[in-house]
């Protein structure tokens, strides 16, 4: 007992010093983060500063100097900053002002959805501990600072949807820890560059909106954590690499709305997790590969607006859980194969200027959540199936600019939710369908430039589209428009 009192009697020295020594470093951190705090604070618009009462120095101890308590300041226990947090807090102003040196423990950075301008300074390198960095959504201009790369321990980057004007920085390659990275919607010009294939723990990648130009770097291909990747809206040109089809984790796989050229690669269907795969609006050309049948996951398939040729893949039947198949603007040929008439989950069928040919399926009628067909401008002939009339749920029917004949089916009179109609430019002849009345969600019809006939029935329409057009139908879509030719 006796040894144990002078054993704490010998160490009660040391810890008073310990406390006494550790009391003033702990207060002169707190206090150089506050001072910078309200430095930053002092250089927004008067509007933000009057919603930020509780950053405020209440007297010269040391002991209420501690930011700990303030609005969107967050603490480690040791009374350091290690998050700030202003997601649509209104802040207005610059990052010119924040002090990042005195901040030697932040970890957490969220700024997004306010308005801030100017750069992005490159003393941001300071904050050697970051992971998180979220500037998106505001108005920051200028340059991504190459200098970025020294923050080794960030995992997100969003700078999405700023006016940031420069190229990516190849320095962003150096970032290993990163998987999230988002520099969407900005004024980004210059290649994608081949170091962001170092990434290799990178899930999201986000550059769409952008004006980026040059190839898809092969080095994406490395990329094999990758689930999103979205190079949509820039000026990207060349073939889609084959290397993509190493990525096979990828969920979304969106390059529409560049001047992409070349086949798209049958590796593409090795990606068997795929639920989206857009590429529309390009130059691709050549085949639609079969392999893309595999992709059994898919929910939305768009090649629309290419130069594609040869048939529809009749593989593209495999594709039970897809819900919108746009292959319009092509060069397609040939038949709509009679496996699609297993995509029971489609809801947007798109195959219009082509030049298919042969009947348009009966086996449409049994599609029942169809809501758009677009067969426009194609060599289609023959009767419009009766079996359309299933189709409850269907708003857009636009088989026009064909070579359809026979009669408009008496079945259409069903359709309760169309409201748009479009049969012109075909050889339909006989009366027109006195129940097309019964279309009470009807916009317009255009039954023009065909062999119909009947005052009667064309009064009864023209009745009801007259009653439709005054309801509070659609917002923003024109009066109802009736178009006849009649001979």
């Amino acid at each position: 007992m006796a040894k144990k009192l002078n054993l704490e009697i010998l160490l009660l020295p040391i810890f008073l010093v310990l406390l006494i020594s550790s009391k003033p470093y702990m207060a002169s951190a707190s206090i150089e983060e506050a001072n910078a705090l309200l430095n930053w604070k002092a250089s927004f618009a008067n509007q933000t500063q009057s919603r930020l009462p509780s950053w405020n120095l209440l007297s010269h101890k040391p002991s209420t100097t501690s930011p700990c308590t303030w609005f969107g300041i967050f603490c480690n226990s040791a009374g350091s900053v290690i998050k700030i947090n202003f997601t649509g807090f209104g802040l207005n102003g610059t990052l010119q002002e924040f002090s990042f040196s005195s901040f030697s423990n932040l970890k957490y950075v969220d700024l997004h959805m306010n308005s801030l301008f100017g750069t992005i300074p490159s003393m941001i390198a300071s904050l050697s501990k970051l992971i998180y960095l979220d500037l998106s959504n505001n108005h920051l201009s200028g340059e991504i600072p190459p200098e970025i790369g020294l923050l080794t321990n960030l995992q997100v980057l969003h700078l999405g949807q700023n006016q940031l004007n420069c190229s990516i920085p190849h320095e962003i390659g150096r970032l290993r820890s990163l998987y999230d990275l988002a520099l969407y919607s900005n004024h980004l010009y210059g290649p994608i560059p081949d170091s962001l294939g170092n990434l290799n723990k990178l899930t999201y990648l986000y550059l769409y909106n952008n004006s980026l130009s040059g190839s898809i770097p092969l080095e994406l291909g490395n990329l094999t954590n990758l689930l999103e990747l979205d190079i949509d809206f820039n000026r990207l040109t060349g073939p889609i690499p084959t290397t993509l089809g190493n990525l096979n984790k990828l969920t979304v796989l969106s390059a529409s709305q560049n001047n992409l050229s070349g086949p798209i690669p049958h590796e593409i269907g090795n990606l068997i997790t795929l639920t989206a795969l857009e590429l529309s609006h390009n130059q691709l050309s050549g085949l639609i590969p079969k392999e893309l049948g595999n992709l059994i996951s898919m929910t939305f398939l768009r090649l629309s607006r290419n130069q594609l040729s040869g048939l529809i893949p009749k593989e593209l039947g495999n594709l039970i859980s897809l819900t919108d198949l746009r292959l319009s603007e092509n060069q397609l040929s040939g038949l709509i194969p009679e496996e699609l008439g297993n995509l029971v989950s489609l809801t947007n069928l798109e195959l219009w200027q082509n030049q298919l040919t042969g009947s348009v399926p009966s086996f449409f009628g049994n599609l029942t959540n169809l809501e758009v067909i677009f067969l426009s401008h194609n060599k289609l002939f023959g009767p419009i199936p009766h079996e359309i009339g299933n189709l409850k749920s269907v708003v857009r029917l636009h088989f026009d600019g064909n070579n359809l004949s026979g009669s408009i089916p008496p079945s259409f009179g069903g359709l309760r939710n169309l409201a748009f109609l479009q049969l012109g430019e075909n050889q339909l002849s006989g009366l027109i369908p006195e129940k097309l009345g019964n279309l009470i969600s009807l916009i317009y019809l255009d039954l023009s430039e065909n062999q119909l006939f009947g005052a009667t029935n064309r009064t009864t329409v023209s009745h009801q589209a007259h009653e439709i057009s005054d309801g509070p139908k659609v917002a923003q879509i024109p009066l109802f428009t009736t178009l006849f030719d009649h001979r």
